[in-house]
């Protein structure tokens, strides 16, 4: 059976950690798969958005120790980045989602912690259940976040909160994700409200979606100039595309449009 399932509807891609079992705890497998996983959705010029979530009662408890630890080469092969990438196993299988270029929901409900809740960050938005339980939780097994928390902490939240999730590994529910900024919006049912939003995104040019995503991604923390020739660049392949054409179209004609294939 598959760790992480896909299905693909009307260029919306359904996403599942299927593990249900063990609450989607994270094993080498399991993280290859997801790496796997997004590396095909980036051939599909086609895709539109994609919606992640977990089966059965959680979106991911974190790492599975046991699991993990049972082949220490294994971990060590699997912490050694890949020349020219940057990222090892554990950092792509969430740095993956980033460079996805449509945008990527995480529905989150149940436990979300440790490297869940670094899965989460990678998404562009989450939707989560009010009850469901965050924590960077890697403080409580003596290690720190290491799929790319550091960095995807840094951007929703102030250092000092930041820092105080790392060493602490406290325990909250959605809604004070919510309120710290970890979670995009509130839903009873986060994968339904994904969906509608990913339905929403779809009605965008799918090359707008890719040039914003990228744009942000590349140059939030870039310095100003760089920000301001990326914009320029990205703003040029945009303004001679076809899809801009069709928006600009049907915007004219108050018509839906319908897109070509992302370039």
């Amino acid at each position: 059976m598959p760790l992480v399932t896909t299905e693909i509807n009307d260029g919306i891609a359904q996403v599942r950690l299927n593990r249900p079992d063990k609450l989607n705890a994270l094993t080498l497998e399991l993280l290859r798969e997801l790496v796997d996983t997004a590396k095909e959705l980036g051939k599909n010029h086609d895709l539109r958005a994609v919606v992640i979530a977990g089966e059965g009662d959680a979106f991911t408890a974190g790492l599975d120790f046991a699991s993990v630890l049972r082949d220490p080469k294994k971990v060590v092969g699997a912490l050694l980045p890949v020349p020219f990438r940057g990222t090892n196993l554990f950092q792509e299988s969430v740095w993956a989602w980033r460079r996805l270029p449509v945008p990527v929901i995480a529905a989150v409900h149940g436990h979300c912690l440790g490297g869940g809740v670094q899965i989460a960050l990678g998404a562009d938005f989450r939707i989560a259940e009010p009850d469901s339980q965050w924590s960077v939780l890697e403080g409580k097994w003596g290690i720190i976040p290491d799929m790319t928390g550091i960095r995807s902490l840094s951007e929703v939240v102030g250092i000092d909160t930041a820092k105080k999730l790392t060493m602490t590994a406290e325990q909250f529910s959605g809604e004070r994700a919510y309120e710290l900024g970890l979670v995009t919006e509130l839903s009873a049912d986060p994968v339904a409200t994904a969906t509608a939003f990913a339905r929403k995104l779809s009605e965008r040019s799918p090359d707008q979606l890719a040039a914003a995503k990228r744009l942000f991604n590349d140059t939030w923390y870039g310095p100003i100039k760089r920000t301001f020739s990326r914009e320029r660049i990205e703003q040029v392949r945009l303004l001679f595309g076809e899809n801009t054409k069709i928006a600009r179209e049907a915007a004219f004609k108050r018509e839906k449009p319908t897109y070509k294939p992302r370039r």
